[in-house]
């Protein structure tokens, strides 16, 4: 583990970079504007904003890298989004806020791709799943410290923004000055949406379900926080105890996931959800909650919803071939992407109408829609792959990746991705 480190230290920390980066911005315009007394809306629509430029830029980052090279194509997007960020600073104007959201993302999904693409072509097969975690973990500790760096400067100026054009710009040193030859050029990965959703269908119920969910939970999580009383320390606490809960619930999750039928714990898992979550905003509108309950809450309920992407994914890859798996993650990510795009949109109605607690109850509906949609029953296994179910990969459910992901995946063989790259 500690050669994988040393030969992809620099990649990891530019990851760890951006997203810290990303984390802190996320919450610090919802806290932004929560102290500005501005609608719950306008957060969800910024939010919303953000994750329908990851989606766009899956497109636009092929081409760009194709066009101009890896390096070129991660530095212009780098100082792009570094733009960006300062730009928040320089204008109130909401609807000038949108576009640079949308910026982000759009610049963001294109850092990614360069960085899976190069870890892709630097690992050796038997050292995947090693390099794979170790970029979640670089993924989910970014977002951690992004956080947290609203306990160790709470006041919500413009220095907060400093610090996230700063990370933005220290992730592009390690690539910039990489001594590594070029990952070969990349070409889009074409995707056949009537085909998965045949072939798959409660995967991408489950995916679009925890689109809604956990991208509501990113935009507007810190003003439920907020409207619980807690202060501006104390929300980055609440956010990171929560994106931890992410990290740690990965690895018992692929020792379930290995023993236990997924389709049962999707429905299982949705069904705890969807009580928990309940209770989350139904009590606080009639008792005064302390906060050791707002914490252990979120972090439990965190627990639970983070594990729906993960489980969908390794479901779906048990009824898919191996060379339709690239393919599959470009089309799970796109239906995250649609379910992130209007879940903080729809929660942000929710919480102007019906206060901050709305948010928990929007998640408690959409786990009961999965509770209903998932049936385990139903399952005919008529195209389930040999040797499934396939052994569990921890896989990021916060749109902290492309596509290029899946040929990361240990599962998935080298040479089957790379013919299929050929092919397409």
């Amino acid at each position: 583990m500690r050669q994988i480190w040393k030969n992809f230290r620099g990649l990891y920390f530019a990851s760890l970079m951006m997203l810290i980066g990303s984390g802190l911005l996320s919450t610090y315009l919802a806290l932004r504007l929560g102290a500005d007394h501005v609608d719950g809306l306008w957060v969800g629509a910024l939010m919303a904003a953000y994750y329908f430029g990851l989606v766009l830029g899956g497109k636009l980052g092929h081409r760009l890298i194709a066009r101009v090279g890896h390096i070129r194509a991660y530095t212009a997007c780098a100082g792009i989004v570094t733009a960006a960020v300062l730009g928040h600073g320089l204008t109130a104007f909401l609807p000038a806020w949108l576009g640079l959201r949308l910026v982000v993302g759009l610049g963001m999904m294109c850092q990614y791709m360069v960085i899976e693409s190069w870890l892709n072509e630097q690992a050796e097969a038997s050292q995947r799943g090693l390099v794979f975690s170790g970029y979640m973990i670089a993924s989910y500790l970014g977002l951690v410290l992004g956080q947290l760096i609203l306990v160790l400067h709470p006041e919500l100026g413009l220095e907060l923004l400093m610090m996230v054009a700063l990370c933005f710009a220290l992730c592009l040193v390690p690539v910039a000055l990489t001594r590594r030859i070029h990952p070969a050029a990349l070409h889009p990965v074409p995707m056949d949406p009537r085909f998965f959703i045949q072939r798959v269908p409660q995967s991408l119920t489950t995916v679009l379900g925890a689109g809604l969910i956990i991208g509501s939970f990113y935009g507007l999580a810190p003003l439920y926080a907020a409207g619980q009383g807690l202060s501006t320390e104390a929300v980055g606490l609440f956010m990171g105890c929560c994106v931890f809960a992410g990290l740690v619930v990965q690895w018992p999750l692929g020792w379930l996931s290995d023993r236990y039928d997924r389709a049962l714990l999707i429905r299982s898992i949705a069904l705890v959800l969807s009580v928990l979550t309940l209770i989350m905003a139904v009590l606080p509108r009639f008792f005064s909650m302390p906060m050791t309950f707002i914490f252990v809450g979120g972090f439990v309920v965190s627990l639970l919803q983070f594990c729906l992407y993960p489980l969908a994914v390794a479901f779906s890859n048990d009824h898919v071939e191996g060379d339709r798996r690239v393919s599959l993650t470009a089309m799970l990510l796109v239906t995250y992407g649609i379910g992130a795009s209007i879940g903080p949109l729809a929660a942000g109605v929710l919480m102007k109408w019906y206060g901050s607690e709305a948010l928990y109850g929007f998640f408690s509906f959409f786990a009961l829609v999965l509770v209903w949609r998932i049936r385990p029953k139903a399952v005919t296994n008529l195209h389930q792959v040999q040797d499934a179910p396939l052994h569990h990969v921890a896989m990021p459910d916060n749109m902290t990746s492309s596509p290029l992901v899946a040929a990361l995946d240990p599962r998935v063989d080298e040479q089957v991705v790379d013919d299929q790259m050929k092919e397409h």
